[in-house]
């Protein structure tokens, strides 16, 4: 399942950034009133900007699903760890600090003059 849930994952994250890059910024449309042939296209003069942005938000829905949906059920594995815990444990052993234990010393402290009365 978890195999099944990354690849739809990892397929909608390219994907989306395929269709990103696809679309043009909102300066173009600048362009298309003074003639550039826009209305000619496939899906007409707003048709593609429409059918892009629709897509690159069903993509994003599905790979934010995908990301919690993972989060999910690696969540639900026994004996799991956070990343950043699980890194730090496998990197790092963790070594006990040893204080080095000195003589302690009672201090001497002078006593007080006697004020004057």
């Amino acid at each position: 399942m978890k195999e099944l849930v990354l690849v739809v994952d990892v397929i909608s994250a390219i994907a989306l950034i395929g269709l990103i890059l696809l679309q043009q910024g909102k300066g173009a449309d600048i362009g298309a009133a003074f003639g550039s042939g826009a209305s000619q296209t496939l899906f007409g003069s707003r048709g593609t900007a429409n059918f892009l942005t629709r897509t690159t938000a069903i993509l994003a829905t599905v790979f934010f699903v995908c990301n919690l949906g993972l989060a999910w059920l690696y969540a639900k594995q026994p004996g799991s760890a956070s990343v950043t815990q699980s890194v730090i444990t496998e990197q790092l052993p963790v070594k006990k600090a040893q204080t080095p234990t000195l003589p302690v010393e009672t201090p001497t402290v002078p006593k007080a003059p006697e004020v004057p009365k």
